[in-house]
């Protein structure tokens, strides 16, 4: 072949490479199941459990929604729709564009906001809901975060569950479902840890998250009380068949037994 026809097809087959690679570039960023993160594989929630997750921890337009690891944003674009507002947490640039996107599409882009940034670091302090696809050892990492959010706050999370914290409730999808299948439901509790006095006596109280044990003082006499707490609101019962109900408010136990008597304790220490 004459060098300068030469020339021309070597010319030609990198245009041709370039124009290829470039297309290649201009691409729409496409994620797949398995694909390496920082701290976790991307494995999308089915969007069924979507729905059944946001079910669990009711959510409404009255709540702010934070997802770690948020990959493509379906947990914050379906709790945008339900009209919350929504924060995911994403380390890698190409999913935050893509949930920037995606948002845009179904018209939620200005409830459902997206960035780039590690979980671990991140603010989720104004969360009241905590929409999660995480494994076990990144819950245990978050779980000091998590029970630092305001009593009532829910997580919600895609199978896996918090070490040592049982969950208040969990729900299966009901359709066939082989993989990927339940959601599970905290509620943070208040903080009760620790001595009340009310009038005549003291309540002695020993907290592990939802579950208290302690002990009921009156006059000279003690009496055992266990109880839970789904997030600022408690029931406690003693050996003797008696129950209190009511709720942690202003540093203050708040409580009514069934016969209608109150009790309202001040927090010694704790």
């Amino acid at each position: 072949m004459p060098a300068r026809a030469l020339a021309v097809v070597l010319i030609v087959g990198l245009l041709l490479s370039a124009a290829a690679a470039a297309a290649q570039r201009t691409e729409p960023f496409t994620p797949e199941v398995g694909q390496p993160g920082k701290d976790v594989v991307w494995v999308p929630t089915p969007e069924p459990l979507v729905e059944k997750m946001l079910d669990l921890a009711k959510v409404g337009r009255g709540d702010f929604v934070i997802d770690l690891g948020s990959g493509d944003g379906r947990n914050v674009i379906g709790a945008a729709r339900r009209g919350a507002r929504a924060l995911g947490v994403e380390y890698n640039p190409d999913m935050v564009e893509l949930s920037r996107r995606k948002a845009a599409e179904v018209g939620v882009a200005g409830r459902a906001k997206f960035e780039r940034g590690d979980m671990f670091q991140a603010d989720i302090s104004r969360a009241s809901v905590m929409a999660l696809f995480l494994l076990p050892s990144n819950l245990l990492q978050l779980r000091p975060k998590f029970l630092a959010l305001a009593p009532g706050s829910r997580i919600v999370s895609n199978t896996f569950l918090i070490a040592d914290w049982p969950p208040d409730a969990s729900v299966s999808i009901d359709e066939a479902c082989e993989m990927w299948c339940e959601a599970h439901l905290w509620i943070v509790p208040a903080q009760v840890g620790g001595r009340w006095r009310l009038r005549g006596g003291e309540l002695a109280l020993s907290q592990t998250f939802q579950k208290v044990t302690g002990t009921l003082t009156t006059g000279s006499a003690a009496t055992a009380v266990t109880g839970t707490l789904r997030g600022t609101e408690i029931e406690l019962s003693s050996g003797t068949d008696a129950t209190w109900k009511g709720r942690v408010r202003n540093g203050a136990l708040e409580l009514q037994a069934g016969d209608g008597r109150r009790i309202k304790a001040t927090r010694v220490s704790g």
